[in-house]
């Protein structure tokens, strides 16, 4: 079953971002929305990411941004819906 989200994420290191980006390429079709603000004092940039899909495509693409050097991750999903209703 398909849940709507919000997946956050933090870049502290610039090397990185290369592949949150590759990443979050590989799992488009889930993604309904996102938006960047990068911090150009720092270097930091934090996005923001709608996303829509199941509970083992959202794992899978947190988990594999999640293990990236210098990246946070968070994700708030949606309860899922009752089925009967």
């Amino acid at each position: 079953m398909e849940r709507l989200g919000f997946i956050g994420i933090i870049i502290e290191d610039r090397q990185s971002a290369k592949a949150v980006n590759e990443i979050l390429s590989a799992f488009g079709d889930i993604i309904r929305g996102r938006m960047g603000v990068p911090d150009h004092q720092t270097g930091d940039a934090v996005i923001g990411v709608v996303v829509k899909g199941t509970n083992e495509q959202l794992g899978a693409m947190t988990g594999r941004l999640g293990n990236l050097k210098g990246v946070q991750v968070k994700s708030a999903l949606a309860s899922p819906k009752n089925q009967n209703n």
